[in-house]
């Protein structure tokens, strides 16, 4: 039975899909909502979290946090990111000093400022992760909406932080928010969703990432 949210995997497998430009390709419109159900990170907790920034250059998610915060549920939030590719500034140092605007105080907020990827988001941040689960806070990952590798990375290269939870919004490229309703017919938002639905699920399908389920308001692993 599929889990809720997940898209068919295509015959011969999810990397059938490789090499296939998504931008201009076909799609019917039965398999838009299983895509955008299958990326989609939307999964917050509903308790105090400790809130896992992924690199931005984008300030939204600085508010989002900051409110949670303010309301008493992110006693701990972690940011990162080095620097960024298209305009140099370094995102972990940018989304502290945005936190801080915001009246979230600096014993609250850990610091990764050299990672180049989403992976190493994670992979340089594992101090900070180990200190949540020590405390016992449930992690929640802070991130594009359709950025599902974001969550199968935290699970994949810190399992002890699972179950995750997903705290979303929604990007702005070209002055337009990409939402779950106009990524198709978004350029920039039918590339960038595709090529996310596409790439996790070849590295769930590889091995390279972990497979996972919803289950509780949260992604779990799923043992086979």
């Amino acid at each position: 039975m599929t889990d809720q949210g997940e898209a068919p995997v295509p015959s011969g497998g999810a990397s059938a899909y490789a090499g296939i430009d998504f931008s201009v390709a076909e799609i019917s419109p039965e398999l838009v909502p299983q895509i955008t159900a299958f990326v989609d990170i939307e999964a917050p907790p509903t308790g105090p979290a400790a809130y896992f920034v992924f690199g931005t250059n984008q300030t939204l998610p600085a508010d989002l946090v900051a409110d949670r915060y303010q309301q008493g549920l992110a006693p701990l939030i972690i940011v990162t990111g080095g620097v960024n590719r298209h305009n140099g500034i370094v995102e972990g140092h940018v989304l502290r000093n945005l936190l801080i605007e915001r009246g979230v105080p600096m014993d609250v907020i850990r610091v990764e400022a050299e990672s180049a990827d989403t992976w190493q988001n994670v992979q340089n941040s594992t101090t900070f992760l180990d200190e949540a689960v020590h405390v016992g806070l449930p992690v929640a990952a802070v991130s594009k909406w359709y950025h599902r590798r974001a969550i199968q990375i935290l699970a994949t290269v810190h399992p002890k932080a699972a179950p995750l939870h997903g705290f979303s919004y929604e990007p702005v490229y070209s002055g337009v928010p990409i939402t779950r309703d106009n990524w198709p017919e978004h350029p920039d938002g039918r590339r960038r969703v595709i090529r996310e639905w596409q790439e996790t699920r070849r590295r769930i399908a590889d091995g390279s990432f972990v497979s996972l389920k919803r289950m509780n308001g949260a992604f779990a692993a799923r043992w086979r």
